[in-house]
């Protein structure tokens, strides 16, 4: 099955990595010599995604949209200076894949369902999409990336996929514990307790069917939990989904998780990418 849509909510101050955050978007936080961001988003256009759909900050300037766009005084720079090379460095995205762009009020509702809702209804989206967040990836140069192990997990269409980690808790930033019986979700713990881990986590890294992207939507909708009081968390539409019959296989890859979030995983990520 082929996947041509992607989207990867950017926006938020990334708080938890303040002072640094304050002038440098946390997705474009640098991991070896590209930011965060930029892995997911290469392995998504080398698994076929040509459209990505970016909800960024409505604060300006945008630095991910800087990145993602030609430098016309950068290129012309380097054509004078004889560095033609460094061109094909500089070009950050292929002319065949386009970058969509969704301001979100960071004052408005949060969550990690607020983002994917807001793609969908922009673009009308109702076929199946990757879901990254933007902070985070799966380290594998030599091996299956996340997104191939996605699309082989699922079977058609109607169902949707998750990519899980064999993880030890004190290294688990993001994600929840899964109950998984036959390949598939059946319960999704957030935000666990050490007791709670004892097999796989999920590490926000989805492909979400039509029928999914409609629980989100509705979801998000249908609740006004204010703008501070609780979170809009994208687990609690999967739960209504796999309670409805909803099909979530669990995809897995011998990848290494990694999170920018805090400054240990950060650090972290620089020393595996860079070889260390």
């Amino acid at each position: 099955m082929e996947i041509r849509k992607a989207i990867i909510p950017v926006a938020g101050w990334g708080t938890r990595r303040l002072p640094i955050t304050k002038i440098i978007e946390k997705s474009m936080l640098p991991v070896g010599n590209r930011p965060l961001v930029d892995y997911s988003v290469q392995e998504l256009i080398k698994a076929g995604v040509k459209d990505i759909y970016m909800i960024v900050s409505n604060v300006e300037p945008c630095q991910v949209r800087a990145f993602y766009r030609d430098n016309l005084a950068l290129n012309l720079y380097l054509n004078e200076r004889g560095k033609t090379d460094k061109l094909e460095k500089a070009k950050t995205l292929p002319d065949d894949v386009r970058i969509h762009y969704i301001a979100q009020d960071p004052s408005a509702k949060y969550g990690t369902a607020v983002p994917v809702a807001m793609a969908v209804e922009e673009y009308d989206i109702n076929e199946p999409v990757f879901v990254y967040m933007g902070d985070d990836f799966i380290w594998n140069p030599n091996g299956k990336s996340s997104a191939e192990a996605l699309m082989e997990a699922v079977k058609d269409e109607n169902e949707s996929a998750l990519f899980a980690v064999d993880h030890p808790y004190e290294a688990l930033l993001n994600g929840g514990a899964l109950t998984v019986e036959d390949e598939k979700v059946v319960k999704i713990t957030e935000k666990p307790t050490p007791e709670q881990v004892t097999g796989l986590t999920s590490v926000s890294k989805y492909i979400l069917s039509p029928k999914m992207l409609q629980e989100i939507v509705e979801y998000v909708h249908e609740n006004d939990f204010g703008s501070t009081d609780q979170e809009y968390m994208i687990t609690d539409p999967f739960a209504t989904y796999i309670n409805n019959g909803g099909v979530m296989r669990v995809a897995q890859t011998d990848g290494e998780y990694l999170d920018g979030g805090t400054v240990e995983g950060w650090l972290h990520a620089n020393n595996i990418v860079l070889g260390e």
